[in-house]
C-alpha cells in the first residue's frame, strides 16, 4: 500500500469517525468542532481528487465561514433556549419509527440503483476528460465564471447578499413592549 493510499484512508476514516460523533454527541460545543474536522478532512479529500478550487472553497467558505457563524450563534444564543433544550435518552424512539424506515427504503433504492448501473456505457462518462495532476482547475473555473456563467454567478452573489440581510434582520433582539 502505497503512501497516497494511507493518508486518503486516514481521511476517509476521519470525515466518517467525525462525522458520526457531529450526529450522535449530546454537547453542541464538541459537535461544532467535530464538524470543524469533518469539513477539514473532506477538503483534504477534495485534494486527492485534483479538485483544489473545491478544497480551497470548502476551507474559506465552510470552516471559514459557515463554522464561526454557527460557533458566534451558539456563544451569542440566549442561555434560556439552550437550557430547554432536552437531550435524547436513546437512539430509537417511537416517533423515529418513520423516518428509519424511509431512510432505509432510499438506501436500498440507491443501493439498487447503482449495483444496476451500467457506467461504462454512459456517454458522458465516455466524453469526460482525465483529469491530472498538471490541470489548473482553478483557472479553468475563473475563466467559465466570468465569461459563460456571469449572469448565474451575479444573481447567486445578490441572492447570498439577500440572505445575509435577511439572516442579520432575524439575529437582531427586538426591543420588549
Amino acid at each position: 500500500m502505497s503512501s497516497e493510499q494511507i493518508i486518503f484512508y486516514f481521511f476517509a476514516a476521519m470525515v466518517l469517525i467525525s462525522a458520526l460523533l457531529v450526529v450522535s454527541i449530546h454537547n453542541l460545543v464538541r459537535s461544532i468542532f467535530l464538524f470543524f474536522v469533518t469539513l477539514f478532512s473532506l477538503a483534504a479529500l477534495y485534494v486527492f481528487a485534483f479538485a483544489d478550487f473545491v478544497a480551497i472553497t470548502q476551507v474559506v467558505i465552510y470552516v471559514g465561514g459557515v463554522l464561526v457563524l454557527m460557533l458566534f450563534a451558539f456563544m451569542l444564543s440566549n442561555k434560556e433556549l439552550l437550557s430547554k433544550i432536552n437531550p435524547v435518552k436513546g437512539i430509537i424512539r417511537v416517533n423515529h419509527i418513520v423516518a428509519i424506515l424511509v431512510c432505509t427504503l432510499f438506501l436500498f433504492i440507491l443501493l439498487n440503483v447503482i449495483i444496476k448501473a451500467d457506467f461504462e456505457s454512459l456517454s458522458w462518462i465516455k466524453t469526460a476528460d482525465q483529469i491530472n495532476g498538471k490541470d489548473n482547475t482553478v483557472h479553468q473555473i475563473g475563466i467559465q465564471t466570468m465569461t459563460r456563467y456571469l449572469l448565474p454567478f451575479e444573481v447567486l452573489s445578490v441572492l447570498l447578499l439577500m440572505a445575509l440581510i435577511g439572516a442579520a434582520h432575524l439575529a437582531r433582539k427586538e426591543k420588549k413592549v
